[in-house]
């Protein structure tokens, strides 16, 4: 088992979890589960703008410098997917972090994608299909959420019983890195986590795996009850 920033070398044929809590993989969890039927996850804005002219009937989410571009449908907002009719819809979603990281795993036994939403069924996936390989888990921000929820998934795979309460500091630790970082540019560059923090806070609300499947140009995540 291995924690790891966006800077490492990721070996081929692990089992990779990939971890961005604030916010693309809570914003993912919440759309699964207001009826999404599978995500395409774009590495960059243009790659997400060039999917949905192939794709014209999906609708396109996400964030460049953690505020939705004008001609994206929705932001990176789980407070924004929680009140969207969604059911049997198809996204594209791109971010800064979290697709990112999951594009830099071109050879894995296993991608995931995982916040604090669905973590623990995240590691019973894991238990149950791939328990005796070996798991790399990425954390895509610099602050302490992303860490945070990394210790705790990993203690949750060697057996032991991680405390929620320390994965909720953790992930409040990192907003308030967030905020500190946004209080240095100027209001309308600014993002605001008040609405989306209590979703990416909830532990385990999500009973499902968010399971990647590696296109040419981007990864399609799928929900998988667990």
């Amino acid at each position: 088992m291995s924690i790891v920033g966006m800077d490492a070398v990721i070996p081929a044929g692990a089992v990779v979890v990939v971890i961005d809590v604030i916010r693309a993989f809570t914003t993912a969890a919440v759309a699964f589960e207001r009826g999404v039927t599978e995500i395409a996850c774009a590495p960059s804005v243009e790659v997400g703008r060039d999917l949905r002219r192939l794709l014209p009937d999906r609708l396109l989410v996400g964030e460049a410098n953690g505020l939705k571009p004008v001609d994206f449908n929705f932001g990176n907002s789980p407070f924004e997917m929680s009140a969207a009719r969604l059911d049997g819809q198809r996204l594209i979603q791109s971010t800064s972090n979290g697709m990112l990281g999951l594009a830099r795993c071109p050879n894995p036994t296993a991608l995931l994608a995982v916040s604090a939403r669905n973590v623990g069924a995240t590691a019973r996936w894991i238990a149950s299909n791939h328990a005796e390989t070996p798991c790399t888990l990425i954390c895509t921000g610099r602050t302490a959420e992303d860490w945070a929820c990394a210790t705790y998934l990993s203690g949750l795979l060697n057996g032991s019983a991680p405390r929620r309460a320390d994965l909720v500091a953790g992930i409040m630790d990192g907003a308030a890195e967030h905020a500190r970082g946004y209080a240095q540019l100027p209001a309308s560059e600014r993002v605001d986590l008040s609405n989306d923090l209590r979703f990416c806070c909830d532990v385990d609300r999500a009973e499902f795996a968010m399971v990647g499947d590696v296109r040419k140009d981007h990864v399609v995540l799928a929900k998988v009850p667990c």
